[in-house]
């Protein structure tokens, strides 16, 4: 084993072992207080024609969602593990730190123009089913601004990688991993003031009833929130949602606007109530822990899998690290989709808490349950999915699991 690949394999063990103990100690595991209460029955809470047009989106959506993926795994694939990523990259100009970024968007450009058709085709049926009323020439600027940013992300994690490569042809795997961490950790930072605004505007809650009830909520919680934004996301959705981003001075409570003008008040505070108990966890920090910890082990896999760069090595060469950016892409393809099951996983349970939390502070499980069904039913989401779908791709407890809780839970 050559000496990079020793590094690599020690960074690989560490960082791995330090991602599995931190899971074990900071993921609730056990957060139902009691016996965890059964799923309810789907006929208790949805009509037979709402389970029947809920299967009927959800059955679209899943076929050209997977087709997506399928498609682009083998895009990356293709590219990665033949000689068709080495010619798409081998002649663009400049220094290496110009043509490497040029190389990521050239990879990802194919990617996404390959997947392109199926998001068209999803986002038909998204307009069949009234889920948005967005025009054609918005969502295209929502394509190319989140092809942009992953573009940017991308290019500067390479960047990264293959800089310490060139520079610690021996240690690079554990200076990679270290930065790769903090990259992570800085990126979740500063998501919610770089990236969101890119793709929604923010405005404050207005005082009213509505905002006294939801910081009693945050009082309750004690959670120190200085204001809950509201998103503009009735633009490009019809859909109920809320969510808790950043940690630290760029934390904030955000619910979208179609939920503060659909809902009636104790739902609204239901939701609210869920995302201040991320907060209170700091359930995104904690995330981010645990991803900038998968990075790093990341880091280690990658310097086991890719070839050194000798000493010595013509500084001014770039045709080795172009050659390497579509590997890298198509073995970061590979790894996120084996690890999809273990982040939903995490995600789920840390789901399950905050509703448990959010029904034991606001005692309210008729609110809690009306709001499940009301958000399951605008979003046409499966209340039943396959049980191997749901371990692999399921971020939250289906809808009939929450509404299980809020009927059984016993909170003391």
């Amino acid at each position: 084993m050559t000496g990079h690949r020793r590094v690599a394999l020690v960074v690989l063990l560490l960082a791995g072992g330090a991602f599995a103990l931190l899971t074990l100690l900071l993921v609730p595991w056990d957060p139902v207080p009691g016996a965890r209460p059964p799923a309810a029955p789907a006929d208790s809470v949805f009509t037979a024609d709402q389970l029947a047009r809920a299967e009927a989106y959800s059955s679209a959506a899943r076929s050209w969602g997977r087709t997506s993926l399928v498609v682009s795994l083998g895009v990356s694939l293709v590219l990665g593990f033949t000689r068709l990523g080495r010619r798409l990259v081998a002649r663009l100009p400049g220094p290496w730190w110009v043509a490497v970024p040029l190389a990521v968007v050239a990879v990802l450009l194919v990617g996404r123009l390959a997947t392109l058709p199926f998001s068209a085709l999803g986002r038909i049926e998204s307009l069949r089913y009234g889920l948005t009323e967005q025009g054609w020439a918005a969502w295209g600027v929502d394509v190319l601004v989140s092809f942009t940013v992953q573009s940017v992300a991308t290019s500067l994690a390479l960047l990264v990688l293959l800089g310490v490569r060139r520079r610690l042809p021996t240690a690079w795997p554990a200076a990679a991993a270290g930065l790769m961490a903090a990259l992570v950790l800085a990126a979740s930072f500063a998501y919610p003031v770089v990236v969101e605004p890119l793709r929604n505007t923010f405005t404050s809650l207005p005082d009213g009833p509505l905002r006294t009830e939801i910081l009693d909520v945050a009082r309750q919680e004690g959670i120190a929130v200085d204001d809950v934004l509201v998103s503009d996301a009735s633009r490009r959705t019809t859909t109920l949602n809320a969510y808790v981003s950043g940690f630290g001075g760029t934390r904030r409570v955000v619910v979208y606007d179609t939920l503060v003008g659909g809902l009636p008040t104790r739902e609204v505070v239901s939701v609210v109530a869920h995302e201040l108990a991320h907060a209170r966890h700091d359930d995104v920090l904690v995330g981010s822990v645990l991803g900038a910890a998968g990075a790093a082990a990341g880091a280690g896999l990658l310097g086991l899998l890719l070839p050194g760069r000798r000493r010595g090595e013509d500084d001014d060469e770039v045709s080795d690290e172009l050659a390497l950016v579509p590997r890298v892409l198509a073995l970061l393809a590979v790894a996120t989709l084996l690890a999809t099951p273990v982040q939903s996983t995490i995600s789920r349970q840390v789901e399950l808490r905050a509703d448990v939390d959010a029904l034991c502070v606001t005692r309210d499980p008729e609110a809690f349950e009306r709001l499940q069904a009301m958000l399951a039913t605008r979003s046409l989401s499966d209340p039943e999915p396959a049980g191997w779908s749901q371990v692999v791709f399921g971020t939250h407890p289906t809808a009939l699991e929450r509404i299980g809780l809020a009927r059984g839970l016993d909170c003391g």
